[in-house]
């Protein structure tokens, strides 16, 4: 039998120093330190980039409730004032629209957002561009011409929609009309009037509408401002002669749920979730900055970025809120 020879022990060379058992002690004992000082530093700044982002998360909540009542205001007058000052030429100009399809090209049906006629209601303070289309989004900019009804003071229904309280709230003063009152509406064929009939709600009888005749319906939302409860209608009859309406090319089928009355658009969810990603990821990094770079220094750059990509989320939830709101 075999017998394995013993392992040789390593012998120090000669001129190595040895070390002694205390310092290596020691060194171990500050490299352990080290490792937790750091553990903690990183704990501290997870700690801190957690907090920045609930911070700024939960200003941009806030942020969309002073959107809403306040800022959504400014965008509307803002919208109104170049809208009107492009339909005043479209009028002088007799190139305003007078049906559903664009005067210079028939086949072609009206853009949403296009302008169509001027309201003007002296009793409650209102003057607005009417724009075509009723969808959350047209409404933002002024009242809509709701598309598979005549233009106003054509012969026949026509209907207006418009906010109650969001994006300056046009319709906010239409249930202190009171029968008898007249007002004027002005499109590419001329000026309107009507006279108000009465205030309707749900359950009111609508009043028969006479053949040859016009009607226009102002519609809002019922109910407590940004809490829309029901739908408000003021019926008008068109007491200055009818015009004449070009041939009906938009049916009820062609009108989406989105134009509806206290519609909703489901297709604002796509632009809201990249929107909503974009802000994730820079409330992300400006945290992060703000950990390695410094509070003042990074809310300098913070405020302009978040700023805006909270407005365009703003502008998105408020499509998949009610039309009428």
């Amino acid at each position: 039998m075999t017998l394995a020879k013993p392992k040789a022990v390593a012998k120090p060379q000669p001129g190595t120093p040895s070390v002694p058992g205390w310092a290596l002690r020691e060194a171990a004992r500050a490299a352990a330190a080290a490792q937790r000082r750091q553990a903690v530093g990183l704990a501290a700044v997870a700690r801190r980039i957690a907090g920045s982002t609930w911070l700024i998360l939960a200003a941009c909540l806030l942020g969309f409730g002073a959107w809403l009542t306040f800022g959504s205001r400014l965008a509307y007058d803002r919208a109104q004032h170049d809208i009107y000052a492009s339909f005043r030429a479209a009028l002088a100009g007799a190139t305003a629209p007078t049906g559903p399809t664009q005067p210079a090209n028939p086949g072609r049906l009206l853009t949403p957002g296009t302008p169509v006629a001027v309201l003007s209601i002296p009793e409650i303070g209102l003057r607005a561009v009417v724009l075509e289309g009723t969808s959350g989004q047209v409404l933002a900019n002024g009242p809509g011409h709701l598309r598979d009804t005549v233009l106003p003071g054509q012969a026949g229904l026509s209907e207006i929609l418009g906010r109650r309280a969001a994006y300056g709230g046009p319709f906010g003063k239409l249930s202190t009309l009171t029968p008898g009152q007249t007002f004027t509406v002005a499109t590419g064929q001329g000026v309107a009037t009507y006279r108000v009939l009465d205030v309707r709600r749900p359950g009111d009888i609508e009043p028969p509408l006479t053949a040859g005749q016009g009607r226009l319906e102002l519609i809002t939302a019922d109910g407590p401002p940004f809490v829309p409860s029901g739908v408000l209608r003021v019926d008008a009859d068109l007491v200055s002669r009818p015009w004449p309406a070009p041939p009906m090319v938009v049916s009820a089928a062609d009108v989406s749920s989105a134009e509806r009355v206290l519609g909703t658009d489901p297709l604002a969810w796509v632009p809201l979730v990249l929107w909503g990603q974009a802000l994730v990821l820079a409330v992300g990094a400006l945290a992060w900055m703000a950990a390695r770079w410094g509070r003042w220094q990074t809310w300098i750059v913070a405020v302009p970025v978040v700023t805006y990509i909270s407005v365009c989320i703003c502008e998105e939830v408020t499509r998949l809120l009610p039309n009428l709101m």
